[in-house]
């Protein structure tokens, strides 16, 4: 095979590898089944793994990935990877709606372990 040929199908695969290695930060806004609640009744009766969705205000980090969350009802950690944030900006002003679903423990209180952000304010 002739070198420019050869140059050729390298760039085309670098490229692609680039286009596919990119993070996707799209994620679905959208009309939802899962039901809004608050973090009362999440912490009144706690059921690991039922989908949850809250809106409120990120009060502050406790750690890497962990936060407290409140709407106005009480206070729970949120788990939140930063892939979730997906670049936004976000401070202790700013509401947000999280969605994803409790964590129970025998260990620890309720957590909500959240598997989207999107910014209402």
């Amino acid at each position: 095979m002739p070198i420019h040929v050869k140059a050729r199908h390298l760039i085309t695969c670098a490229v692609a590898a680039g286009v596919f290695a990119l993070p996707a930060y799209a994620q679905y806004s959208g009309p939802s089944e899962i039901g809004r609640t608050t973090v009362a009744e999440i912490l009144k009766n706690p059921v690991d793994d039922q989908d949850v969705q809250v809106q409120g205000h990120l009060l502050r980090q406790t750690a890497h990935d962990k936060f407290i969350f409140s709407d106005g009802t009480a206070e729970i950690v949120a788990e939140i990877k930063t892939k979730h944030f997906a670049g936004q900006s976000v401070n202790e002003k700013t509401k947000v709606e999280l969605t994803g679903e409790v964590d129970t423990s025998s260990k620890r209180p309720p957590e909500i372990e959240v598997e989207s952000v999107r910014i209402i304010e």
